[in-house]
């Protein structure tokens, strides 16, 4: 098995079905197999950054019609496919050809060189386009909104602020019309120049930051993605329209095309005392128009 050319994805513009062939079947493990085409408008989950859930839709192969349990990253040096958690590198790595593996219970009756009808379900897609969307601007509004708590020059967010959410940022998770940010508290970030007093008053906090969001919202800015090239390995970016300036985030997800189909967006908080510190959690939650 030699794979030499990435997946072609058509996600990225929005796409929620599309036409491909199939390139190669790998065995999955548990039965199921691992479908890899030459095109796709399904959005695998990413193993090194696994934020944005897969899409969920079908393939349809001939008069058959197959369930995808999962879809995951597949990558490969030239023999051998590697897939989901199995993945040693980032995707887009030099010298790697990178995949959409799209997981089946039952490969059996798809074979190289198949014709697939690749269909995505658009109600998960746009509930986890809203989450993603909203997840972006939560984090530019939590970061202006503690731009004030730093005593030492520190990296800078798409807008210019202090970037407390790439500094603090543990881990995150894109829900279907939210998102859940963790974050750490700790004596790093105290090193840095951070004063966790700013973070005394949550329900303070998460007013001033939904007041943030229902500014951007209000005012509608356009949403797209740029990318440098059309496979699953090119580099993209979320580029957001807002009052102020654009911002540019780098980004390999799913989004809504404008901030016209959001109502509203609001934020919360929870903390939780940690070794040396506490964790920090921000749950967004998005209303689509």
């Amino acid at each position: 098995m030699t794979l030499t050319s990435g997946t072609v994805v058509t996600y990225p513009s929005g796409a929620v079905s599309s036409r491909g062939t199939v390139v190669h079947v790998a065995d999955a493990g548990d039965g199921r197999s691992a479908v890899v085409l030459d095109q796709t408008a399904f959005h695998p989950v990413d193993t090194a950054w696994p934020d944005q859930p897969a899409d969920r839709g079908t393939l349809r192969v001939g008069a058959g019609e197959f369930a995808v349990v999962d879809a995951v990253v597949g990558a490969t040096q030239g023999d051998g496919l590697l897939l989901g958690p199995d993945v040693p590198v980032r995707t887009g790595t030099e010298g790697w050809t990178f995949v959409v593996a799209h997981i089946v219970e039952d490969g059996a009756a798809i074979a190289a060189g198949d014709t697939v009808e690749v269909t995505v379900d658009a109600g998960y897609r746009a509930a986890l386009s809203a989450g993603h969307t909203a997840c972006h601007l939560a984090s530019l509004a939590l970061d202006a909104a503690l731009a004030g708590a730093w005593r030492k020059q520190v990296q800078t967010d798409a807008l210019g602020a202090p970037a407390f959410d790439a500094l603090a940022l543990q881990e995150s998770r894109i829900l279907p019309d939210g998102s859940r940010d963790v974050y750490r508290i700790g004596k790093s970030l105290r090193r840095k120049g951070f004063d966790p007093e700013a973070l005394a008053d949550l329900d303070d906090l998460a007013a001033r930051i939904s007041a943030q969001l229902a500014q951007w919202i209000a005012a509608g800015g356009a949403v797209r993605i740029e990318r440098k090239g059309d496979t699953l390995a090119d580099r993209r970016a979320w580029v957001c329209e807002l009052p102020a300036d654009e911002a540019r985030i780098p980004c390999g997800g799913t989004h809504l095309a404008s901030l016209r189909e959001l109502a509203a967006a609001t934020v919360a908080f929870t903390s939780t005392p940690v070794e040396g510190g506490f964790e920090l959690v921000m749950t967004t939650t998005a209303e689509r128009a």
